[in-house]
This record gives C-alpha cells, structure tokens and sequence, in this order.
C-alpha cells in the first residue's frame, strides 16, 4: 500500500442494496436520520424527553414559526427538515431568526469549505457583481477562462466543463463517456454504454446520475431511470474487474471517500484495480470527488493520496464557497470527442460563480492551508475515539482530512437532534447510522474539541431513544 495512503484505508463495507454485479438492484432499508442530505424520509425514533435548555432551544419564536408554515404550504416536500431557521452565518457559527448560535459541523452538506461571511469571498462577489453578473456562454468571459485554466493546472486534465451542480457534473460525465465511446467505435451501432458504480454511492438526482445511484429509495419512485447501471460491492476488485472486462462499459463511476455512503475510504488496491482493468477494457474511469475534493481530505484532490489519476473528475460543492457551480475536468482524448452542441449549459460558469470559485482556489492552495486541514482531521479522529471509547453504540470513528464518520449500532438520528438542541449541526450518512462530520476547513481547534464534548454529552440520546 502507498504510504501515504496508508491512514486513509478502511476495510470495504458490504453492500447496501446492491449485492457483487447486481444490476439495479433494490434495496429494502431507508435511511431513517433525519438531517441528511436525503428525500423527505421515515421520521425518525421519538426524541428523548428534553432537558429545560433543550426545550427553550427548541422552542420557536412566532417569526420562526411563520416561516415553517410557509414552507409547508409553498414548498414541494422533499425534505424533513429540522425545526430551525437559519438567518445569518459568521465564521463556523450559524444564527437562527430567533438568534440562537450552532456550530456548523455540516457546512451546508460540505459546502462552505472557508465557513460564512469569508471576508475575501464576500468583497469579490461585491467587486463582481458591479462589473458582470452573468453573460451568455456564446461568448467568452475572463473568470470563466481563467477559473479553467487554475483547474487544469492543478490537476490531471487538460479541459474543463462547468455546470451548477454536482448531479450535473455527474450527468455531463455520463454524456461524454458515450460520446466517447461512440468517437472511439466507429464502426458499430452499439459501442460500450454501460456504467459500473458501487454499493453505498451516492452521484445525485438527475435520471442520469441517480441511475448510478446505489439507494434503490432514489431510484425507485422514478423507474425506469437510465438502464445500464452494475453495482458491485464498493472495494471489490475481483468483481469489478470480471464487469470491466465484458467490454460493455462506457466508465466506471467511483467515489474516492464516500460521503453520503457513509465515509468509506478506497485502498490505493482497489482504485489502482479499476484504473488497469479500464485502459486494457477501453472504459473511462471517472472520480467523483463532489464531496471529497478540493481539500476536504487534506489533498486538493482526494486522488493524489492514491497516485492513482482518472480519465474524468466531477467536482462542485465547495469550489465557490455556497454559489451554485459544478465542474466536469477531463483528459483530452475525452475533450476530442465532444462536438459544438453536443452539450450546453445557461447558467454554468457565469462570471460571478467562477470569480468566487478562483478566489476559494487562492485560499484553499495557500502554503500550508491543506497539511492543517489534515492535522485538524487527524487529531478530531483521536479526540474522537478518547471521548467516545466505552460508548456501546459507537463502533468506529473513520474518515481522513475533515469528512469524518462516527458509525453508530443504532440510528444516528436521535444524537443529531439532541446535539441540534445543544447548539452543533451535524448530519447523518449510510443507512442512517453514521453520523457525519464536515465542517469547514478553517474550524479551530477549540472548535472541533466543543463539537466532541457536546457529541459525547449528547449520546444518552441514543440510550433514551432504543430503551
């Protein structure tokens, strides 16, 4: 094993819903947490019976109130959201309408990797906006230009593509791997069209990506999503590789630390595996560092940790700091087999989003922004685990950089609440028993070691909520 990713490597998790190759196959448990970065899901176990300070955070304000109302009567339901209102944000601190304070240990689902209110992202999206908002993409703009450039000189790639969001990142993906193919055989009707991705992913919602999607419950209720889709057992080499070599996959879709999936690390086996089984087959193989990438693991890229690069990467949430903004990087035998209209974006790479997007680029790669951002992670881990030790519904704490997962024998829900009512935002992940962990980058210290006292003083949650 490299060593440098000798501490990300976990042992791989079995399948959830799909077992070894199953080809879209359902999966009978939900996820049951209920702040997640899920549909609108089962509500979760009865919270335990609240605490006099529990009971006055949880208590809203008429103004707060009015808002909840508003939404259940304006919004489509597709999120169970948690009782609070969120009005401002400063640093890793959230304020609610009734000016209550909460650690974000979420960062609006990995997020905002420089926290609210950056004073430098701020100014540029002021300077930004007074000069250019938006311009159609049938011209050129600078920021756009020069936002590619800082990517492809960062990376592995030689293009980039941008969209504004992370599912369309995924679906573009999907669209060049076909095309590809379809440049790359000529001579038939039917080049390789199929896509291999893993138990536990999580690649998004649009009928493309939640077609690699391995929970049947975003896949299901829209059947039939795009057909083509194997699953096989996340870290399943031997498997994997048997799909490959059938010579019907367009790529292959993989997650180098699964977030939404539960914080799985890959082995630097497993994805040096794919990328050798891809160039003898002629698949793409794509990384979807959505989640994971830009920082989040300690690395800009969370590849770099495996010396393994792939033919394709997708990246979106925390490039411009909370604007809406994905991006597709690829090689250039990829980018060669894209034609003038065979894909488009209106809103993609405006110039303000990308503005913002290089300005989190220079704070981001500052020397020594990245090895602190490890450091940080790896002593939240051990904190972690010394706090937490003895607890018998904690089963590990794992993850590497700031995506940190606490894997719990019980639903994570009740702990999410209860530390909600004490002022900390977290999520859960996987089956809804993980409680996970991604604040942002800048957190301090002090901050992380809060975010462990109030997790541990919250656990009797757990007992409260299973007795």
């Amino acid at each position: 094993m490299n060593s440098l990713q000798s501490f990300l490597a976990v042992a791989p998790v079995a399948a959830s819903g799909a077992g070894s190759g199953a080809r879209l196959a359902p999966s009978s448990r939900r996820a049951r947490a209920r702040v997640s970065a899920c549909l609108a899901t089962p509500p979760p176990p009865p919270p335990p019976p609240p605490t006099a300070a529990a009971a006055a955070r949880r208590e809203l304000s008429a103004a707060s109130l009015a808002v909840v109302e508003d939404e259940a009567r304006y919004l489509v339901g597709t999120y169970n959201r948690s009782r609070v209102v969120i009005d401002g944000g400063r640093g890793c601190k959230l304020y609610d309408l009734d000016g209550r304070e909460y650690l974000d240990m979420a960062s609006g689902i990995a997020v905002t990797a420089l926290g609210h209110a950056d004073p430098d992202v701020t100014a540029t999206l002021a300077r930004q906006s007074a000069t250019l908002i938006h311009a159609s993409n049938v011209q050129y703009t600078r920021p756009q230009v020069a936002l590619a450039k800082r990517l492809v000189e960062a990376s592995f790639a030689d293009r980039a593509f941008f969209a504004n969001s992370g599912t369309e990142a995924n679906e573009a993906a999907i669209k060049f791997s076909r095309k590809f193919q379809r440049v790359a055989h000529p001579d038939t009707d039917a080049p390789p069209a199929e896509f291999l991705a893993f138990s536990n992913c999580f690649h998004g919602r649009t009928m493309g990506s939640v077609a690699l999607t391995s929970k049947s419950q975003y896949r299901e209720p829209f059947a039939p999503v795009m057909p083509g889709g194997t699953f096989v057992e996340y870290g399943d080499l031997h498997e994997s590789k048997k799909v490959i070599q059938s010579g019907k996959l367009a790529a292959v879709f993989v997650e180098p630390v699964q977030g939404e999936g539960g914080i799985h690390s890959a082995t630097q086996e497993f994805l040096q595996g794919l990328r050798e089984a891809c160039d003898e087959a002629g698949a793409l193989l794509v990384f979807d560092e959505v989640q994971c990438g830009l920082g989040r693991t300690g690395y800009l890229w969370a590849h770099e940790a495996y010396g393994v690069a792939p033919d394709i990467m997708t990246l979106a949430k925390p490039l411009a700091n909370g604007l809406p903004i994905g991006a597709v990087l690829v090689k250039e035998k990829v980018a060669a087999a894209i034609s003038y209209g065979d894909h488009g974006t209106t809103f993609g790479g405006n110039p303000l989003v990308c503005q913002a997007a290089l300005t989190v680029l220079d704070k981001i790669q500052k020397p020594g922004f990245l090895a602190e951002v490890s450091k940080k992670g790896e002593n939240f881990k051990q904190l972690l685990r010394t706090k937490l030790s003895g607890n018998p519904h904690v089963k590990e704490v794992r993850g590497v950089g700031l995506i940190v997962g606490i894997e719990l024998d019980v639903p994570a829900g009740p702990l999410v609440d209860a530390c909600l009512d004490a002022g900390v935002i977290m999520l859960t992940a996987g089956k809804g028993n993980v409680v996970r962990l991604v604040p942002p980058l800048i957190i301090s210290e002090k901050e992380l070691q809060h975010a462990a006292d109030v997790i541990r003083d919250c656990l009797p949650a757990l007992d409260v909520a299973t007795s």
